[in-house]
């Protein structure tokens, strides 16, 4: 089969390296004509002189062609409208020049574009629901639930189930409440959590001692390794020996809630004197700070920086737990946090918030993480001396790196389950040839 995979993102944004492409790849290694439609931020800033013919070409010696569209940012709907309108033309005219059989639409943006490149030009549709994005804005403040881009985006999102002939989730939670709720049928619903490549990780030392770990950190600074200055008031550096390092990786805005990550590594330090609280985030380091002083945290207790994507494994294999709380709201059911799979595949254990996605039951049915059931002083201390415990048992970091191996392998899951709901799309259209 054929397929343009619509991503109202642009190629070089972290989320397309590390989700999008390797998910391309994989099923373009496994016989799917991939084509791909991105949206490109200032262009001709970003792709000077012959870097963007380079990079089509590079992507075309893996397997897939890429066509950029340039993104509109403002007046917002406005600018989303033209952009709607401009990739459902586009889709329209690929679809008919290169006959493809499938618009696979990642996310809401995308879904408008298929459905109304569908209305001219023909091709089975996946929907590829991210999460519930009406609610989420709403839960992070920016929409309310009476305002008319909801309002639009649930009407959106009711079409695209009604219509998908495939659908993808992130969760088994999604995926029950859709068929609970009469939406789908379950059949036509696959769950793809978000997956981890474990090429970008290698193996854990949990033998070395601080000695060790410090004279390697003093080693790897002296031959040049990233740093950055950081409002913390020293450098943000690869590590700092003898230190007990607690990571969170992503953005702290939003539906992360920071300051209640800073209020239980707070009571954690009380009991880990050596704790360090490190932050990788490209948000605002000062906003990030304030917020972490209003938990209670003083600036030696926390290290806040922001480094390439390909680095941050190197960061996670050095921390000894990882964070990730986030607002456990209705739309929560949806979730799949990237961050999770990936302290998992570093070997870290993970403390997050109970409510989100799947996560309860990965924690918990396979000893790798500690969950707060709710946001208070005497459930912190109790999740903080759980977290100390399991970070301190022989193998845990081997238990997490084969429980994300098991659950968020990108090849094995990720690439399998995607490349059977295109099987599923060929068998169709194979039934349908035989009864015509």
């Amino acid at each position: 089969m054929r397929t343009l995979y619509i991503c109202y993102f642009g190629l070089r944004e972290p989320l397309v390296e590390t989700q999008v492409l390797p998910y391309l790849r994989e099923l373009s290694g496994r016989g799917v004509g991939v084509q791909l439609l991105t949206f490109e931020p200032d262009v001709r800033r970003r792709w000077p002189g012959r870097e963007l013919e380079e990079e089509r070409a590079r992507l075309r010696a893996e397997g897939i062609e890429w066509f950029c569209l340039p993104y509109h940012k403002r007046p917002t709907v406005p600018a989303t409208v033209y952009d709607i309108l401009a990739g459902a033309w586009f889709a329209a005219r690929l679809v008919r020049r290169a006959r493809l059989d499938v618009l696979h639409a990642r996310a809401h943006v995308p879904l408008a574009m298929a459905l109304v490149a569908r209305l001219f030009a023909p091709a089975r549709l996946i929907f590829d629901i991210r999460g519930l994005m009406a609610e989420e804005y709403a839960d992070a403040g920016v929409w309310s639930e009476k305002s008319l881009p909801y309002r639009a985006v649930k009407r959106l999102e009711r079409a695209g189930l009604r219509r998908a002939d495939q659908i993808v989730v992130l969760t088994r939670r999604m995926r029950d409440w859709l068929v609970a709720e009469r939406t789908v049928g379950g059949e036509s619903v696959t769950v793809i959590p978000c997956c981890v490549d474990f090429s970008r990780y290698g193996g854990r030392d949990e033998s070395a001692t601080d000695e060790e770990e410090e004279a390697s950190d003093a080693d790897e600074e002296a031959g040049g390794m990233r740093s950055d200055e950081t409002e913390g008031g020293g450098r943000f550096c690869e590590t700092e020996g003898g230190r007990f390092e607690v990571v969170y990786a992503g953005s702290v805005t939003g539906l992360y809630m920071l300051e209640e990550m800073g209020r239980f590594f707070a009571c954690l330090r009380a009991r880990e004197p050596r704790a360090l609280l490190r932050v990788l985030t490209t948000s605002s380091h000062e906003e990030a700070a304030a917020v972490l002083r209003r938990a209670g945290l003083n600036s030696e207790d926390f290290r806040i920086g922001g480094v390439p994507a390909a680095e941050v494994p190197c960061y996670l294999k050095r921390a000894r737990l990882g964070l990730s709380f986030r607002k456990p709201t209705f739309s929560q059911i949806a979730a799949s946090p990237t961050k999770i799979a990936e302290y998992l595949a570093a070997g870290l254990p993970v403390v997050s918030n109970a409510g989100i996605g799947d996560t309860d039951e990965l924690l918990a049915g396979e000893r790798v993480g500690v969950l707060v059931r709710e946001f208070t002083r005497e459930e912190y201390a109790r999740a903080a001396e759980d977290a100390l415990k399991l970070a301190g048992e022989p193998g845990v970091g081997e238990r997490c790196a084969a429980a994300a191996r098991r659950h968020f392998d990108l090849a094995a899951v990720g690439g399998a389950r995607y490349l059977e709901v295109y099987r599923r799309l060929e068998r169709a259209r194979g039934e349908r040839a035989e009864t015509v």
